[in-house]
C-alpha cells in the first residue's frame, strides 16, 4: 500500500483554501513541517492521518488516493447504483452512487455498463412473475460471468457466480430496471427491462 503523496496533501490543502500556516495550527505542528510535506522531504506521523483527513474534510482513503469525492447523489436513488470488481480479490462493492472505495491495496473505479455484444448476449425469459436471465458465455477458470445483477427503483439483487457453474440467475419480477452482467475479462454488460 503507498503512503500520502506530497502533491496529494498540497492539492487537498489548496482545494481547502488553507495556508500552510493554518493546516500546522490546526494540527499543532509546524509550519515547516507541512512544507516537508507538501515537497517530499518528510511524511506525516501515522498518528497525524485521522486529524490532517479531518482537517482537510476528506476521509483517510481519500487522503491516501489524493482525490476527494463528493456524493452528488443525495437522495439514494437505486437508479444510480454503481458496481465495483476487486481485480485482486474479485470482492464485489455495490453502492448507490459513486464512492471511493479500496480493496487489496488498490483503488476501484466504478464499472461502466455497455451494451452486450454477441459474446456477452443477455437472454430473458420470463414466466411466472420470475425472470430467467442466462448468457452463452465460456464458464472456465479464466474466462467466465462473475455475476448477474437485478436493478429496479427499489432494490437491487445479485447473484453470484463461480467458474465452471451455468452462466444464469432466476429473480422475481419486481417492475422495470436493469440486468447487468459482469465478465471478469471484458467487464459490465447491460441491458434494461
Amino acid at each position: 500500500m503507498s503512503y500520502i503523496s506530497a502533491s496529494a496533501i498540497k492539492s487537498l490543502r489548496e482545494a481547502k483554501k488553507l495556508t500552510q500556516r493554518e493546516l500546522a495550527e490546526i494540527l499543532s505542528v509546524s509550519d515547516k513541517t507541512v512544507s516537508k510535506w507538501e515537497t517530499g522531504r518528510g511524511l506525516p506521523d501515522i498518528s497525524l492521518l485521522e486529524p490532517l483527513s479531518a482537517a482537510l474534510e476528506i476521509s483517510v482513503a481519500e487522503l491516501f488516493s489524493g482525490v476527494a469525492v463528493k456524493n452528488l447523489n443525495r437522495c439514494a436513488n437505486m437508479k444510480k447504483c454503481v458496481f465495483y470488481v476487486c481485480p485482486i480479490c474479485g470482492n464485489i462493492i455495490n453502492s448507490v452512487g459513486e464512492i471511493s472505495v479500496c480493496c487489496c491495496g488498490a483503488e476501484l473505479p466504478p464499472l461502466s455498463p455497455e451494451e452486450p455484444d454477441p459474446e456477452h448476449e443477455i437472454t430473458v425469459t420470463e414466466s411466472d412473475g420470475e425472470i430467467f436471465v442466462t448468457l452463452s458465455h465460456p464458464m472456465t477458470k479464466t474466462h467466465y460471468i462473475s455475476f448477474i445483477a437485478y436493478v429496479t427503483d427499489s432494490r437491487a439483487e445479485l447473484y453470484k457466480l463461480y467458474p465452471e457453474q451455468s452462466a444464469e440467475a432466476r429473480f422475481a419480477r419486481r417492475g422495470r430496471g436493469r440486468l447487468l452482467a459482469f465478465c471478469n475479462k471484458h467487464g459490465l454488460f447491460e441491458i434494461r427491462l
